[in-house]
């Protein structure tokens, strides 16, 4: 599998990397592609949700976190420069199989880390009874795009105050809080830092790279301006 590169460092607004899933999916030819990234402060939310009803936007708004709607469904997600997000560009069109192949692929990282990890019938990875890594996923024409947040260490205050999910839908996983769901990755392992985990995943899930050039870049910036719409981030 190539990792996808990019001819720059300075991370990008969350916006440019769904915009980059897409256009890898779209305009490259590798069966299999992936990357990591990184984002400033932000909230994302599934294709399907209310932004009003699982996200503090007013918290968002004093606190300079930034709105983002994916195209894919599930839940709605925190994530800052402290956390990393996955991407899973494949030709495999079963979206059923593109999710097993994924987790099983965070599987094997964490359990070179010596970290008893699993997978649920909703895709999200498991250290003993708390979630470290979710997943969603959505198909176009002849791929699928899976992605997913991994928990390294987080802005708590952030996480737990910029979401707001319903206290009925957290009764049906039979807890109280978002925090008495999740778990941070940092408390499992000696890696000291999201570079040397992004340097274990790269090492243990790919070969070769495939860097994108400027006018590939310009493609990914085109199709990111969708994402940015007011019509598109409030669909609903």
């Amino acid at each position: 599998m190539k990792y996808v590169a990019l001819p720059f460092q300075e991370p990008r607004r969350l916006s440019f990397y769904l915009a980059m899933e897409e256009f890898v999916a779209r305009h490259t030819d590798e069966p299999d592609a992936f990357f990591m990234w990184q984002v400033e402060p932000s909230v994302i939310f599934g294709r399907n949700q209310v932004l009003e009803n699982e996200v503090n936007v007013a918290y968002c708004r004093e606190h300079g976190i930034s709105l983002y709607r994916r195209k894919s469904g599930g839940g709605c997600v925190y994530a800052d420069m402290d956390n990393l997000m996955l991407s899973f560009v494949t030709s495999e069109e079963n979206v059923n199989f593109a999710f097993n192949r994924f987790v099983n692929m965070v599987l094997l990282v964490l359990r070179k880390l010596g970290i008893a990890a699993t997978g649920t019938s909703h895709n999200d990875i498991m250290i003993g009874d708390r979630k470290v890594c979710g997943t969603a996923c959505y198909h176009l024409e002849g791929r699928c795009i899976v992605h997913s947040t991994m928990l390294f260490d987080t802005n708590m205050d952030h996480m737990l105050n910029a979401i707001t999910p319903s206290k009925e839908k957290l009764a049906k996983k039979g807890i109280e809080s978002v925090r008495q769901r999740i778990t941070l990755l940092k408390d499992y392992t000696t890696l000291d830092s999201v570079e040397a985990l992004k340097a274990l995943i790269r090492e243990t899930l790919c070969e070769g790279e495939r860097m994108l050039t400027a006018s590939e870049v310009a493609g990914i910036e085109a199709i990111e301006a969708t994402y940015l719409k007011e019509e598109f981030i409030n669909l609903l």
